[in-house]
């Protein structure tokens, strides 16, 4: 099964999604990220943060969603819609659900206030990542496990 973790610029979120379904998947999923209109860099704090966490980030990139390496099963939005952003929308026969995160590419104050806003983004997807994978993966039809990703994404942070 082949998660992508979309946003707009694919530089702090949906890699940090990415990266963390990566370090926890069973055997036989695989996450990759992209965003509508990449920003073309991946952002040193995510970098950072995910490398303190103790998980690879050799080759990351921020990519556009025409160039992925293979067709997402699922499709989960990263976008903060509450901040007023708008989400891309994946065209395409796929299961979606929308997990809204703050950006914490546009957080301000001083560096730790900063670095807070990057692991409470990180804290919320590894959250939700590990609801998922907590579910009963290979036994939930295609409207259940759409149910259960829609409610992991308004109830768990």
């Amino acid at each position: 099964m082949n998660v992508l973790f979309l946003c707009t610029g694919n530089s702090c979120r949906s890699i940090l999604g990415e990266v963390t379904f990566n370090y926890l998947a069973p055997e036989g999923w695989r996450a990759m990220s992209a965003g509508s209109q990449p920003t073309g860099y991946v952002h040193p704090r995510s970098v950072a943060l995910l490398a303190r966490e103790g998980m690879n980030v050799d080759g990351l990139a921020s990519k556009s969603w025409d160039a992925l390496p293979a067709t997402p099963d699922i499709v989960i939005t990263v976008c903060a819609s509450a901040a007023g952003e708008t989400c891309p929308a994946y065209l395409g026969p796929v299961l979606r659900t929308h997990w809204g995160v703050d950006d914490p590419a546009h957080a301000t104050g001083t560096d730790e206030q900063i670095d807070a806003a990057f692991m409470a983004a990180y804290r919320t997807l590894r959250a939700r990542i590990e609801a998922m994978l907590a579910l009963p993966l290979d036994t939930l039809d295609r409207a259940a496990l759409k149910a259960e990703l829609d409610r992991i994404g308004r109830e768990v942070s």
